[in-house]
């Protein structure tokens, strides 16, 4: 039998940690050896989520209070980190100094600029000498540096459904920088598990709203990569909205294509960088774009574009699911490639 790595998921108790603990329960080469949550520590994990139960198993793990102590005692050799901004580089620091192996779902290793990570998120950062070691986790574009990585930050739901369709077409020079609108829709887990009345469900049954305009916070790490991609400052327009459903994110992009590049490179682009990606599906055809339904519960994201000839722009889709691709199923995936494992393992 293969050797199974040791894990710990610090903040199990919200609705990435919940997701990253059913994903890393069914790998095959994962053994969860802690799972902490301050709410609910001292009561085993299938009591607090009966969907983790199995019958061959006389009992399941037990949450613990987050302690890094704990976290490093368990035997972990990699330590997932479910937690709010801010707190999470708390438990990053001393656990990477410890030799273990980070894989963070927060914002706090996203961006390389500490100061931006003050203007968006409103408090000094609070681990800025760790933030030049970070690697930001989108595998489709930073594979190799995974790899080799002792702190990864997994990317923002936001993020991944607007990184994927623009960076490819970015840094082949295909459209105009200037010229990007984003609109995106998520589901209202993306808010995570927290009492508001602005989320009950007579608040967002049938209803829809935009929100956090015109600077929503993953704006600063999308202009972050949009910007290195493109080899220049990219500024963009960004609006989410909320939708009445549990998860899942679709994003319509407009951009315009540089002059001179016909709107079929746009596909050509797209091929030549995710044909052989296992996660990122292409779609063709002209009665075919993506839809959540078709992405939930799953890591996968789908992509279609079409030509608007009478605007001469060329308007991208994409659609996933904010809990998988957009958070633990991503964060799984980076650590399929740091543990050296078959990428979709467990996926």
């Amino acid at each position: 039998m293969e050797e199974r790595v040791k894990v710990a998921v610090v903040g199990a108790s919200g609705y990435s940690g919940e997701e990253l603990v059913g994903l890393l329960l069914r790998h095959p080469r994962a053994d969860l050896v802690c799972v902490t949550s301050r709410a609910e520590a001292g009561r085993r994990l299938d009591d607090v989520y009966p969907r983790f139960r199995d019958a061959r198993r006389a009992s399941g793990p037990v949450f613990v209070a987050p302690a890094v102590e704990t976290i490093i005692a368990s035997g972990a050799t990699f330590g997932f980190l479910a937690l709010p901004h801010g707190l999470a580089a708390e438990f990053a620091a001393p656990l990477v100094a410890a030799g273990l192996r980070v894989i963070d779902l927060s914002a706090d290793f996203r961006l390389r600029d500490a100061a931006v990570y003050r203007e968006f998120y409103g408090h000094e950062h609070p681990a800025p000498a760790l933030l030049a070691g970070a690697v930001y986790g989108l595998p489709e574009l930073r594979r190799d540096e995974i790899a080799r990585a002792r702190l990864v930050a997994a990317p923002g739901c936001y993020p991944t459904s607007v990184l994927v369709p623009l960076v490819p077409l970015l840094r082949r020079k295909l459209i105009d920088p200037a010229q990007i609108l984003v609109s995106s829709m998520s589901g209202v887990s993306g808010a995570g598990r927290k009492a508001e009345v602005a989320l009950l469900f007579s608040e967002l049954n049938e209803s829809a709203k935009p929100y956090g305009s015109p600077k929503h916070r993953h704006l600063s790490e999308i202009e972050q990569e949009l910007s290195l991609a493109a080899g220049l400052p990219v500024v963009i327009n960004f609006t989410p909205h909320l939708i009445p459903i549990t998860r899942g994110i679709v994003s319509t992009i407009y951009a315009t294509p540089n002059r001179g590049v016909d709107a079929g490179q746009i596909g050509a682009a797209w091929t030549e960088a995710y044909g052989a990606e296992p996660f990122v599906r292409l779609l063709e055809g002209e009665d075919r774009l993506p839809e959540i339904r078709h992405v939930a519960n799953t890591n996968y994201i789908d992509l279609a574009w079409r030509h608007d000839p009478r605007t001469g722009r060329v308007i991208l889709f994409s659609a996933e699911d904010n809990l998988g691709k957009g958070a633990s199923g991503q964060a799984v995936q980076c650590f399929n490639l740091m543990a050296e494992f078959a990428e979709t393992a467990g996926l």
